[in-house]
């Protein structure tokens, strides 16, 4: 039985005229966390929306436990969006009874702990919260469920650094045994430490990809360091 939760192979997407995929291939296996890095335009976004089921007019293939993008695969994947998506009078409890109702794999009682932890207080409205805390909410929403891929879009752009450390660890402490984790950043020195495998996309292209460890290894670098080499000015 394979152990590959996301294929991805020869996508190739386009808006009008600009190519934003260009052949992308590349795999994530069981019980990996894999960064996705680039510069604004590399094409993560979109290639994001794909895994997500949120764009389907591409070239390629992408497969999730062996499926394209479909309702079926939306059981499967959890996908944290970078920008919130709620409604701003909606109460922290309300959004949990929400996720409860729509995702049959939604670990309620995980959501409070997790809402705890970060210090979120579930009878905000949402509208009352500051961005950091819109994120950690959003972060709480996402990692609560039993998924098999969780697709993170930059997780903690919008959170202090002294925060980042406790966003680190509700990640790696809310996945479970056999799924993954996709984890799109800018804040690549902050994190990179929790990755096992990195991909890094260059104008719709895999630039460079593989073990974060060995990476680190054979070009004597951080992969920060690795990441401002490849696309330095």
């Amino acid at each position: 039985m394979s152990d590959v939760i996301l294929d991805i192979k020869n996508v190739y997407k386009s808006y009008g005229d600009n190519d934003v995929l260009k052949n992308v291939s590349f795999s994530v296996r069981q019980n990996r966390i894999v960064g996705l890095l680039g510069p604004n335009g590399s094409g993560k976004t979109t290639l994001i929306k794909i895994i997500s089921g949120l764009l389907s007019d591409y070239s390629g293939r992408a497969e999730i436990c062996g499926m394209a993008p479909c309702v079926e695969t939306k059981a499967l994947v959890s996908y944290l969006p970078d920008r919130m998506s709620l409604p701003e009078w909606m109460t922290v409890k309300m959004a949990i009874r929400l996720f409860a109702d729509f995702f049959a794999d939604f670990d309620t009682e995980r959501a409070r702990e997790m809402l705890g932890t970060l210090g979120v207080s579930p009878d905000k409205r949402i509208g009352q919260l500051s961005k950091g805390m819109k994120e950690k909410l959003q972060l709480c929403l996402c990692m609560s469920r039993r998924a098999k891929l969780y697709v993170l879009d930059e997780p903690i752009a919008g959170v202090d650094p002294a925060a980042r450390d406790v966003i680190m660890s509700t990640i790696l402490g809310n996945f479970g045994e056999g799924s993954s984790i996709l984890l799109s950043t800018h804040i690549i020195s902050d994190v990179e430490q929790i990755f096992d495998d990195v991909i890094l996309l260059r104008e719709g292209r895999v630039e460079l990809m593989g073990d974060a460890e060995e990476l680190r290894r054979e070009h004597g670098k951080s992969i920060d360091q690795l990441f401002r080499g490849v696309f330095k000015c």
